[in-house]
């Protein structure tokens, strides 16, 4: 039966061929999803998308976010997204690329989101982590931390932490660490 398959793909592709038209390259399934996901968005109007390497190359785009409330009110943060071919069976690898003093982002951009680790569902989506990724800005968290200084500081002196949040986007150092400006 699996022959059956193959020889019938093989005369769709040399019927392709002898027509001119290039084979048509299968989608895997994680990209079938992905497309689908990407074609549903519904971008809170403080992000956006886009394709660095084109069109052709959905299972890798970057995602802005501006927060309009909040510690980082008028920052922008810039996170990549890179999706294996197995998704939704597995998360998106999401980093930010913005250096950010931020409780839940390190220093070299990895970003601790629940729903990228333990709690990914495949029935979750893009929209879902984007959503989750604007939450961050305008909640973040000192309970699960990456960044356990910058969480120290929210959960001891958020006053303290504030300075710091807006030192940080202005382009300065917090303690002995550089911050590029991201206003």
């Amino acid at each position: 039966m699996i022959n059956l398959f193959k020889i019938k793909d093989q005369k769709r592709e040399e019927s392709g061929n002898a027509t001119g038209r290039a084979p048509v390259k299968k989608q895997s399934a994680g990209e079938l999803r992905l497309h689908k996901d990407i074609s549903e968005l519904n971008l809170p109007k403080t992000t956006g998308i886009t394709f660095p390497n084109g069109k052709d190359d959905l299972m890798n785009f970057e995602i802005s976010i501006r927060p309009d409330e909040g510690y980082y009110l008028g920052g922008t943060f810039l996170f990549t997204f890179q999706v294996s071919p197995s998704y939704p069976h597995e998360p998106p690898k999401v980093k930010c690329k913005t250096k950010v003093y931020h409780p839940n982002i390190d220093l070299e951009g990895n970003v601790c989101l629940n729903i990228l680790r333990e709690d990914w569902k495949p029935v979750l989506n893009i929209n879902t982590i984007i959503y989750g990724l604007n939450l961050l800005f305008s909640q973040p968290n000192d309970e699960d931390p990456l960044n356990h200084d910058a969480a120290a500081v929210l959960r001891d002196n958020p006053r303290l932490f504030e300075n710091n949040v807006k030192r940080a986007m202005a382009g300065g150092f917090v303690g002995q660490i550089y911050f590029p400006r991201c206003i």
